[in-house]
């Protein structure tokens, strides 16, 4: 209510910056540490059902041993929100010279309880990882003179077809558990696997949204 704009509707709220910050800290803890980010992160991960979609993400990408091309990287995370769990492992190709980030590839497991419709579930996921495509690639308000000056979606630069990677989805069924919510947390892993992902590629550290090569 105290801020300085209008506020809208965003999938996952607060939850998305929130835990860009925290993965990517974890990341460059781990490289700090010299440890593997997975590993890393398993060793100190005490929730069984993060756990499970981390260890799922990042079996089914080949996160730990997949060879990498020079320029090619490859970023994990995780996180929780609304009482369900997101892991998601990314692939990138970077051009420095060109300051280009290309995702190449996505693999995301998500749990939240029983699933109730996959097909619908599955629609759910894709959107929240398109979404955070945007917002970790190319979504930004520019100001001048206190207007926004990229207020026409020609301008204000959302994801189009040609800009989304294929998508491996899993969707960790629990009929054990109660259904939740399934329509944010998806989104909220996904910058900071980029952000990592770039990082693993070509050195270069990210610390803010959009993604940029200097």
């Amino acid at each position: 209510a105290d801020g300085p704009l209008r506020e809208g509707s965003y999938r996952a709220l607060g939850s998305t910056a929130n835990v860009f910050a925290r993965e990517s800290l974890m990341d460059e803890l781990a490289h700090a540490a010299e440890v593997d980010p997975l590993a890393f992160r398993l060793a100190r991960l005490s929730n069984e059902r993060l756990r499970a979609v981390l260890e799922d993400a990042a079996e089914r990408s080949g996160f730990s041993g997949r060879k990498r091309a020079p320029g090619v990287g490859m970023g994990i995370a995780c996180g929780t929100e609304k009482a369900s769990y997101a892991a998601t492992c990314v692939e990138v190709a970077v051009d420095v010279e060109r300051r280009t980030i290309e995702v190449r590839h996505i693999w995301q497991t998500f749990e939240c309880g029983a699933i109730q419709d996959p097909a619908n579930l599955d629609a759910q996921v894709r959107g929240c990882i398109i979404m955070g495509l945007g917002g970790a690639l190319t979504e930004a308000m520019a100001f001048e003179d206190g207007r926004i000056v990229n207020a026409s979606l020609h301008q204000y630069r959302v994801p189009r077809f040609a800009d989304i990677p294929p998508m491996s989805i899993h969707l960790l069924n629990r009929p054990d558990l109660p259904s939740v919510g399934a329509g944010e947390t998806p989104i909220v892993a996904v910058a900071p696997a980029i952000a990592n992902a770039v990082f693993d590629a070509v050195g270069v550290r990210v610390r803010s949204m959009p993604i940029r090569l200097g």
